[in-house]
């Protein structure tokens, strides 16, 4: 039980709660678009990827999607560096375009999953709608639970660098091999039997 002197300090407002909900229930009605997007845009926010091919792991997430997309496979978000710590302010920069690039890029790289499966749905949140970036990414993970979020680690990752290719592969590097600098990867890697097993648990429980 939470000490009344403990409950003096703590915020609570139904009114964040209602602003995220509704944030929610608009970017569930966003369209859906090819990965990446055809046209350039300025901007920060969230974003999702829904999966439609044939690699039979996530076969049970394309059997969701074949009517309505509303099981992502991943979730994200776009800012530009130093926003956590307010140091910038929202630059009319296509911030959450390039992130959608990038990571079309990453699929195309890899050899067994295709590009042209993939489809985007993304929301806009510039000043001061930028301060809800968190709240709704957090908000749609733990809705949707993504396989590439919850279960499958690695999507979203960077090239370490030069001097640090003494790492392991990430999950989603050792089931969809291909990207170059994760080639250059050398640690022990995570086996993928498990990540398969751990892939079927999950997609049981949708």
């Amino acid at each position: 039980m939470t000490p009344d002197y403990i409950k003096a300090h703590i915020f609570k407002s139904p009114l964040f709660e209602g602003i995220v909900k509704n944030a929610i229930s608009f970017f569930t009605t966003t369209p859906i678009c090819d990965l990446p997007p055809i046209t350039t845009f300025n901007g920060v926010g969230v974003y999702a990827l829904y999966y439609f091919g044939d690699y039979e792991p996530y076969g049970q997430i394309v059997k969701k999607n074949k009517k309505v997309p509303n099981l992502p496979i991943y979730v994200g978000k776009a800012v530009p560096e130093g926003w956590r710590t307010a140091r910038v302010r929202i630059p009319d920069s296509p911030v959450l375009y390039r992130r959608l690039n990038e990571h079309a890029r990453s699929i195309q790289q890899c050899n067994n999953l295709d590009r042209e499966d993939f489809r985007c749905r993304f929301m806009i949140l510039n000043e001061p709608e930028s301060d809800l970036v968190v709240p709704v990414e957090a908000e749609l993970i733990r809705r949707f639970k993504p396989l590439w979020n919850n279960t499958i680690d690695g999507f979203g990752n960077h090239d370490p660098g030069s001097g640090r290719y003494n790492q392991a592969k990430s999950e989603w590097d050792i089931l969809h091999p291909g990207r170059p600098w994760a080639e250059r990867l050398t640690g022990e890697s995570p086996k993928i039997d498990e990540m398969l097993d751990s892939i079927a648990g999950a997609l049981r429980e949708l």
